[in-house]
């Protein structure tokens, strides 16, 4: 029993530091990856730790991202607009909160007129942000926070 105590202690760290990974990216980068996920449909949701609307939304967002978990046709991720140098406080709400997902940090705030229309020409650069992506095509966006409810409802029209 003492063994098993033992092992715990030293695999929780590794699990906090990997329940915290940030990918530092720039806006061509998360491109790239969103085009790249084929065969599912990937919801990439943009929040801030200093957006309350934000922080109130994912709780709801981690319930449905443990509802499709073994779901191969089914892909979430979080990212920041946090400014880079906030990258502790980012972990640190991430792990808070229980943020059980891929995380990334898109560090591209000068050139944020160049990419916010590029991923929507009506997207006001206001977040929460919601896309949803089906075999790297765009086939929903939401400029506003998501219920659990409505979050599930977009996600089954666009499932299958």
């Amino acid at each position: 029993m003492r063994s098993l105590k033992l092992i715990a202690l030293l695999l929780l760290p590794a699990y906090w530091a990997a329940a915290q990974e940030v990918k530092v990216v720039k806006y061509e980068a998360l491109q790239e990856f969103i085009g790249g996920e084929k065969d599912k449909l990937l919801v990439v949701n943009f929040w801030a730790t200093w957006c309350g609307p934000c922080i109130t939304e994912l709780p709801h967002f981690m319930e449905v991202n443990r509802e499709y978990k073994d779901d191969a046709g089914f892909k979430m991720i979080l990212v920041s607009l946090d400014q880079v140098r906030q990258l502790e406080k980012v972990k640190q709400v991430i792990t808070r909160k229980k943020l059980d997902t891929e995380h990334y940090l898109l560090d591209d705030n000068a050139r944020m007129n160049e990419w916010i229309p590029k991923f929507d020409p009506s997207w006001g650069g206001g977040i929460p942000a919601t896309f949803m992506y089906k075999n790297g095509v765009k086939v929903e966006f939401v400029e506003s926070g998501l219920s659990k409810t409505e979050l599930k409802n977009l996600i089954s029209n666009h499932k299958n």
